[in-house]
């Protein structure tokens, strides 16, 4: 089993799931082996992998209260290298039955520890509320990658996930470790995009990616054609600042960063 990453931030509409699906395809164009997870009820990485939750033969549900393997409900993706386990219809009601399950906070981490597939790289795309599907998450991860879009609300956001990072690394999982803080939704032209990076970088200084995401019509596109924006348009700019973070990703390693 590869490194395990959750991509979280409890504020919605930050880029979440356009990272996930669109760092893992791009480490997949650097030959590695990656495999996304969809945490999320409203199963957006799974269609935007170009698969319906209503098709899946088995997903996340199964594997945590079904009595599923990960072999039982891994599913390919157009892109050769990238695997999903997707959200299916039934995870909308996971958060009631996890609450009363036994280890409740450990049934992903449980879960990923038996799969043999030789994946280099795990993502786990979290929704945007601390429920019991994102403290799976969390607890089940080595390392947490946050995006966090270039506007004023998003900085309060931040500091709720910080607060939340320590409480999980206390309670639940002493080595997760924050891996990096990624900027989204981007633009040059907006004083506030710029005012935002320059307070992130500030305080958080090197835990931020030099590779920012900008705001990108092709890169919002591809999400309704079922495909990561590699695959979509490789020549767009969010393209290319994916690619960029991959390589960036990459040469971070596992030296991670404790901010907690």
């Amino acid at each position: 089993m590869g490194e395990i990453i959750s991509i979280s931030n409890q504020k919605g509409g930050v880029g979440k799931t356009t990272s996930a699906v669109n760092l893992a395809a791009s480490l997949v164009a650097a030959e590695q082996r990656c495999l996304i997870v969809d945490c999320d009820p409203q199963g957006n990485a799974t269609t935007g992998c170009g698969l319906s939750p209503q098709s899946l033969e088995g997903g996340l549900y199964d594997l945590l209260l079904g009595g599923a393997s990960p072999e039982d409900v891994l599913a390919e993706t157009a892109l050769p290298g990238l695997s999903i386990i997707g959200a299916d219809p039934n995870l909308v009601g996971a958060e009631v039955e996890i609450a009363s399950a036994q280890d409740r906070e450990f049934l992903l981490r449980q879960a990923l520890r038996s799969i043999n597939s030789g994946f280099d790289f795990v993502f786990l795309d979290c929704p945007p509320s601390l429920g019991f599907l994102t403290l799976n998450a969390l607890t089940a991860a080595d390392a947490l990658l946050v995006p966090l879009q270039c506007e004023y609300y998003a900085l309060e956001g931040l500091t709720q996930l910080m607060e939340t990072l320590r409480a999980v690394k206390r309670g639940l999982n002493p080595a997760i470790r924050l891996t990096g803080i990624l900027l989204t939704m981007y633009d040059s032209r907006n004083n506030l995009s710029l005012q935002v990076e320059q307070e992130v970088r500030e305080h958080f200084q090197d835990l931020v990616f030099q590779t920012m995401i900008p705001r990108n019509v092709r890169l919002s596109e591809s999400p309704s054609h079922g495909m990561p924006v590699l695959l979509y348009d490789i020549r767009s700019k969010g393209a290319q600042s994916y690619l960029s973070l991959a390589r960036e990703f990459l040469t971070r390693g596992e030296t991670g960063h404790d901010e907690t």
